[in-house]
């Protein structure tokens, strides 16, 4: 007997857009399953579990492997309900945006010079070639990092490795300390990485304002021979 978390992995296997992904270790040794089964088994204890199961796999959904240009990486979804949808940093709440988000859409609406945005849902970005993944897929309501060794991570680190493989020029752009340290499985020679701090408020050093990554990204972008990304959210 499979959970809804684990039909959620099925479903996704079947979609054209898996394709890619498919080929990683994570689903095709098990883990997927397994990590599956865990998410599942917290459901059936009585855990709320976010973001819905059918929401869980939304970031490699809408960006195949083979359509990746750009990296953000983020840790786990956000534990109020209703206000992840898959998406690292992507909110569909109805409240005040989260911190860290308004902090990343700021710093946007600074470096491109365009009106800040009154969306939080990053699924524009995504359609473009953003991967917009957590290290963690599941997270329980008020228990950030509650999944966090379930097994997730294999996914993140095996998918930053193989785009920086298969893909021709990614700009990955890696906020925090935990994102940093994945820039070890990015071919530099290849790829543009581009770090700094976390966006978060709590971050006392405050070095992720005035990086300006969105225009350096799209810069490199375009020197590549590639469509830069539209980062416009209202537009």
């Amino acid at each position: 007997m499979t959970g809804p978390i684990s039909h959620a992995l099925n479903e996704f296997r079947a979609t054209p857009q898996a394709a890619g992904w498919l080929k990683l270790p994570f689903f095709r040794d098990g883990s997927a399953e397994a990590v599956a089964a865990k998410a599942d088994a917290a459901l059936a204890s009585g855990a709320q579990v976010l973001p819905p199961p059918e929401a869980v796999f939304t970031s490699i959904s809408l960006t195949p492997l083979e359509t990746v240009k750009v990296v953000v990486l983020g840790q786990d979804p956000y534990p109020t309900p209703g206000d992840s949808h898959g998406l690292a940093f992507s909110y569909r709440g109805s409240r005040r945006l989260p911190a860290s988000l308004r902090t990343i859409l700021r710093e946007m609406s600074e470096d491109l010079d365009v009106p800040m945005p009154t969306s939080g849902d990053l699924s524009k970005w995504a359609r473009q070639g953003v991967l917009l993944i957590n290290t963690a897929l599941t997270v329980e309501a008020g228990q950030s990092g509650a999944h966090m060794k379930f097994g997730w991570s294999a996914l993140a680190d095996q998918a930053i490795a193989a785009i920086s493989q298969q893909q021709p020029a990614v700009v990955f752009l890696l906020w925090g300390g935990p994102a940093r340290k994945r820039a070890a499985l990015v071919d530099r020679t290849k790829h543009l990485v581009i770090e700094a701090g976390h966006p978060s408020p709590l971050n006392r050093l405050n070095d992720f304002r005035g990086t300006k990554p969105f225009s350096r990204a799209n810069a490199w972008l375009v020197e590549k021979g590639l469509e830069p990304v539209d980062w416009r959210l209202d537009a």
